[in-house]
């Protein structure tokens, strides 16, 4: 069986494969209008005919979101509370535009029925099922695609939603999604609102979950993954395909983590950056998980891996400001058009610029595999020069020092702004342009080192075929901290063990590990910490609070949610060690020597062939090594050398 991993961006597809034992590496440009197209077609030339075991990362979920292409959708509340997603909360995502406005939410259709469950879970006024039935009507005449259902504290007793989603079911809807199953945790909007992001891109899932199996031969297994760093089945995503919106983004800092470890380096900043867009996340020895994360301004309760997205990628388009000044993205060239080097494209992005100043070589784009069109360039360079007053090469520059600025911000948002020096840090460089302004980040922010793994055009689908099967279980206590025992709350998640173990019991792995955690706060609070639960949990959360706030209150602790983390241990592959070669670089390393722009000065630059370097290698500033996917950048103030993975590891 070819074990295969894939990750799906916005200009290219990316698969690494397994085949024996013999390794491979495929890109090929992605098709927005079918995601699938692209998929199945890496599939056909990696693997025709054979069977296959496929590990999938999407963007199909989130860019339904973005691109509001999603299904139209009804919510159903309790009747005087249709409102919930309009109120939200106060916060102002811009505090000082004074024409600030939320976005609209998801939903099409607000239903509400008069039924009822108290704080302590008790039902105070039962549900009338001919009330539904009405609704029933109203969502059949206004052509309603999916419904998402969320009842005041159905937390604690989800005897309504159930009930609402089967007679829904049984009068012909399809996608139904209901927030005890979703996220059964207090705090009504952003459960109501993670409830309606799940309906508004189920169909699409599942249309797109459906066209890959039915594309697959009955021998191919398939599992795509999750936002918080492990995959899951394909019946699970039809059902919870809430659960994969950073799907791709996950698989990078899952790979990176892993890779990190093995090279000896646990604290790192992730630089994910693709065509589309940069992704970053910091990880301290383990991944970042959070439950605040937010998609265009939508909350997303479920747990994700941390990761700040900006967009900022190799497509990113260059032009000229209602200010007259120069600016970049966030718009993309996508992978169509794309950028002008391509051969459709015609605005200006960074990979013009990157090329342009000879940091990209079109010999060697793609492994040669990919024509790139250099003349088509310059033209679009003069015409935009001339209308900022800059030479063409200032320009480019202009354009590069523009994205890098972006990038360098989204850095300090997941580092300094949450109390972490960035020179502790190594910054772990991936993603197809990565390579190309990991040295300049790094020199921007004070890192010493980077390290640029093998392949790192490919490193979110690696990182899929490291992960684990992870299912995420949660449940809400309000319990406070001198009331409750350590024994009380052990009964408490042996309810949510029993589950997990019972979920993970048709699931093909070597072995089974519960991860215990609470979300804790001081009491009077409306935020919480997530820490993990043993018999020092109070000083866990002590701890924790006292690292992120830099100090601790003398206050009464409440535990407000428990949470259970199940890692199911899946067969992963090894990666080979290299023995020391020396110092220095064979001959046939070198490919060729350019001339390559620095800081407006020219340099002659030698360009390197990574297959043919070896450990201990040793390389100086100002080089260019170019592989299958990807180009890496060594700038005039760097050098670098290949470490016994057959990292590069830069050190600026």
């Amino acid at each position: 069986m070819v074990i295969i991993g894939v990750d799906t961006g916005g200009t290219f597809t990316d698969f690494i494969y397994k085949d024996g034992d013999k390794w491979g590496v495929f890109k090929t440009l992605s098709t927005p209008e079918n995601p699938a197209k692209a998929v199945l077609h890496g599939l056909e030339q990696i693997a025709k005919d054979k069977p296959k075991n496929i590990t999938h990362g999407s963007t199909v979920a989130t860019n339904a979101v973005l691109e509001r292409k999603g299904a139209k959708t009804a919510f159903i509340t309790n009747k005087g509370f249709e409102d919930i997603l309009y109120i939200g909360r106060q916060n102002r995502e811009r505090l000082y535009d004074l024409n600030y406005r939320r976005n609209k939410p998801l939903a099409d259709l607000f239903l509400g029925v008069d039924c009822r469950v108290n704080s302590n879970g008790e039902i105070l006024k039962d549900l009338d099922e001919n009330e539904v039935l009405k609704a029933v009507k109203i969502l059949k005449e206004s052509n309603i695609e999916s419904v998402a259902i969320s009842f005041l504290f159905s937390f604690l007793n989800p005897e309504h939603e159930k009930r609402v989603k089967e007679l829904l079911e049984e009068n012909g809807f399809e996608n139904v999604s209901i927030s005890s199953e979703v996220v059964p945790e207090f705090r009504e909007f952003e459960r109501s609102s993670t409830t309606v992001i799940n309906a508004y891109v189920m169909p699409k899932m599942k249309n797109y979950i459906l066209f890959l199996e039915r594309n697959l031969s009955k021998e191919d297994k398939i599992k795509v993954m999750q936002s918080n760093g492990g995959v899951i089945s394909t019946n699970l995503v039809k059902e919870q395909p809430v659960r994969t919106i950073l799907s791709g983004p996950a698989g990078g800092a899952v790979g990176a983590l892993k890779l990190g470890k093995l090279a000896g380096f646990e604290k790192l900043i992730t630089f994910d950056m693709g065509g589309t867009s940069t992704d970053v996340s910091l990880i301290d020895g383990k991944l970042s998980i959070t439950t605040e994360s937010k998609i265009e301004g939508f909350p997303v309760k479920t747990p994700m891996i941390d990761i700040h997205t900006v967009g900022a990628g190799g497509g990113s388009i260059a032009y000229v400001d209602k200010g007259g000044a120069l600016n970049v993205g966030p718009e993309s060239a996508g992978a169509n058009p794309g950028p002008i080097c391509y051969g459709k494209g015609e605005k200006i992005t960074v990979t013009d610029a990157n090329l342009f100043l000879g940091r990209l070589i079109p010999e060697y784009f793609l492994g040669g595999k990919m024509k790139i069109y250099p003349f088509r360039v310059e033209p679009y360079m003069e015409k935009l020069a001339n209308k900022l007053k800059l030479s063409p090469v200032q320009l480019a520059e202009g354009i590069l020092e523009i994205a890098n600025t972006k990038m360098e911000k989204a850095l300090r948002v997941i580092s300094v702004e949450k109390g972490y020096n960035p020179s502790e840090f190594i910054l772990f460089s991936f993603g197809g342009a990565g390579g190309l302004h990991a040295a300049f980040l790094a020199n921007m922010l004070g890192i010493k080192k980077v390290l640029v793994p093998q392949n790192p055009g490919i490193l979110s689908a690696v990182g899929m075929l490291l992960s684990d099967i992870i299912k995420d279980y949660s449940l809400t206590v309000m319990l406070s901290e001198k009331n409750t025992s350590y024994e009380s709350l052990e009964k408490l998640f042996k309810v949510l063990e029993e589950k997990a173990l019972e979920d993970m019991k048709n699931e093909d792995i070597k072995s089974i590990k519960i991860e215990k955690y609470i979300d804790a706060r001081y009491k009077g609070q409306s935020f919480e910490l997530i820490v993990p639960f043993d018999k020092t949990y109070i000083e866990n959360f002590k701890n924790e609070y006292k690292k992120k706030y830099s100090y601790a209150l003398d206050r009464e602790i409440e535990i407000v949610n428990i949470r259970i983390r199940a890692v199911g241990d899946t067969e992963k592959p090894e990666f080979k060690k290299y023995e020391y070669k020396g110092e220095k670089v064979k001959e046939e390393a070198i490919l060729d020597e350019k001339t390559v722009v620095f800081e407006g000065k020219k340099y002659k630059t030698k360009i390197y062939d990574r297959e043919k370097l070896e450990t201990g290698n040793k390389i100086e500033g100002s080089s260019i090594i170019v592989e299958y996917s990807s180009t890496i950048v060594i700038p005039p103030f760097a050098k670098a050398y290949v470490d016994e993975y057959k990292n590069l590891i830069i050190e600026v």
